[in-house]
């Protein structure tokens, strides 16, 4: 055959198709399938256009109301900060005080101790050979210093009196006494005013005598 297949098919009245460019997209403006402009797609895209502007200006754009749940401080707010202020430093400032003020109390306590010991020192009277046990009541308890019979009466009539010193019980005159009690008033332990009644100081009579064997 000297016609080609194309040339037969025309003369049987066939017509050829139009030519379509496959590697050319749909018109701007018109939706793939030809369906008009703005299909679908276009619609879309103009709505996430608008939520992405208005997402926008949510993070750019300053709240009318400020910042959520915090509202600027006022000026009471700010007064009662400094009351707080005020009051902290003042607890503060008193707390130093009183860790001071113990301080220096236990100071001058360890001096006025070392001047005692140093006054004390070979004045003690306390007796190898005592035999009477005479009670007395220091510090919230009953304690007792081991005189003889004539230190006994001694001690009654004021003429002799205890003092505290590094846990023991020491039996000294009375000027002694009282250069003590000058020195460091807490460690005297009994003395006594002959004036005073019996009442007063019941261990005095030794026929009211503590055990030495009683169990406080």
């Amino acid at each position: 055959m000297s016609d080609s297949l194309k040339d037969q098919l025309l003369g049987l009245g066939f017509k050829p198709s139009p030519a379509v460019d496959r590697h050319k997209g749909p018109r701007r403006g018109e939706a793939p399938g030809g369906k008009g402009q703005g299909g679908p797609r276009a619609g879309r895209g103009a709505i996430g256009k608008g939520m992405a502007g208005q997402g926008a200006a949510g993070k750019g754009g300053k709240h009318p109301g400020g910042p959520r749940g915090r509202g600027p401080r006022t000026e009471d707010d700010i007064d009662l900060a400094k009351a707080y202020a005020i009051r902290a430093q003042r607890e503060k400032d008193e707390r130093i005080r009183a860790e001071r003020e113990k301080q220096e109390a236990a100071r001058l306590r360890r001096e006025a101790q070392a001047k005692l010991a140093a006054l004390l020192e070979g004045k003690g009277l306390n007796a190898a050979d005592a035999e009477h046990a005479r009670h007395f009541e220091y510090g919230g308890r009953i304690k007792r210093v081991h005189v003889t019979g004539e230190q006994l009466r001694a001690l009654n009539a004021g003429e002799l009196g205890v003092v505290q010193l590094g846990g023991r019980y020491l039996l000294v005159t009375a000027a002694t006494l009282a250069e003590a009690e000058a020195l460091f008033p807490a460690c005297v332990a009994l003395k006594v005013d002959p004036d005073a009644p019996a009442a007063d100081d019941p261990y005095s009579d030794p026929r009211y005598q503590v055990p030495d064997d009683l169990v406080w």
